[in-house]
């Protein structure tokens, strides 16, 4: 059995396989209409569950429309339809799935529901996200980032903001792939301490500098994130833009970066919070590019967990 669970339960080998992969597969489309099958079709034959606990855009259209390009269908499933741990057990449930479908995706919120499926589901399961990490975001990054400046490996990637599930998935990321990793962001938001330990037992340059300016001095990468989620209060989402105003990625600071660095974020984005639209539409960007590279990561992470 072959899950896709988080960066750090695979192992680089088969990451960057699955980068290899993906970028084939994207190289292989190049001039065909979008609604055009791949013509090897891996998943033909295949059912898939797309189970969505959190509402989503890119997951949602990404996994499916990959799905459909590979041969495969897919059965659509939000919260609402399966009341998860609700009344039958997330086990059962799992159980259940597994006799009717070949892969599992799910987006939802505690991680203990991702592995509780995992643990007794009888075919593979996908993170598509949850309040802990988002490796398949980080798997398109780093998959856009090789596109556009070469092996990752060794590289100055900066994250400005609030140290949550996707920069989790970078710091292991970072350890997998071998990249140096910088914090900036207020100390009520860091990232967990045992997380950034973990990456320097393992040889990993992981830092945190309090001044933002500082902090992207020399990165090639500058990375951010919403300062809010659809689901906080509107006090907390006030907070936090008090914390993270000092934090905003616009050109002054992209200034202090490489003059070719890259900038990068996952979207939704909330134009002119985290992140300018001068510094979001400009040179620097690359964010469609992330976006695009979602649908074709993706699918090598299917193949991956299938063995096809």
């Amino acid at each position: 059995m072959t899950h896709f669970l988080d960066i750090d339960k695979s192992n680089p080998k088969a990451l960057r396989g699955i980068i290899d992969t993906a970028l084939e597969m994207k190289q292989a489309r190049i001039g065909s209409p979008k609604g055009t099958l791949d013509k090897d079709q891996p998943l033909s034959g295949q059912m898939v569950a797309l189970i969505f606990e959190k509402p989503s855009t890119r997951t949602r259209v990404s996994f499916d429309v990959g799905v459909r390009q590979m041969g495969g269908q897919t059965m659509l499933l939000s919260g609402a339809d399966m009341q998860l741990g609700h009344g039958e057990t997330i086990a059962d449930t799992a159980r259940v799935l597994s006799r009717y479908v070949d892969l599992i995706m799910i987006r939802t919120f505690e991680e203990a529901t991702l592995l509780e499926m995992a643990d007794f589901a009888t075919v593979p399961v996908i993170n598509g996200l949850t309040n802990r990490s988002h490796p398949c975001q980080i798997m398109a990054d780093i998959m856009t980032f090789e596109e556009h400046r070469g092996p990752i490996k060794g590289r100055k990637v900066v994250w400005s903001g609030d140290g949550n599930n996707v920069f989790t998935s970078f710091a292991h990321a970072a350890v997998q792939f071998g990249f140096d990793l910088t914090f900036t962001g207020p100390e009520p938001l860091d990232p967990d301490q045992n997380l950034l330990q973990k990456a320097r037992d393992k040889g990993i340059n992981v830092t945190i500098e309090r001044n933002p300016q500082k902090a992207v001095q020399g990165a090639d990468l500058v990375v951010t994130d919403t300062w809010v989620s659809m689901h906080d209060p509107q006090s907390a989402r006030e907070r936090r833009h008090n914390q993270l105003r000092g934090y905003q990625v616009n050109t002054d600071l992209m200034s202090n970066a490489k003059p070719n660095a890259l900038f990068m974020h996952c979207l939704p984005a909330h134009r002119d919070d985290e992140a300018t639209s001068e510094v979001m539409d400009g040179p620097h960007s690359v964010i469609f590019d992330e976006a695009e590279n979602r649908l074709h990561v993706q699918k090598a992470i299917m193949r991956h967990c299938l063995g096809v």
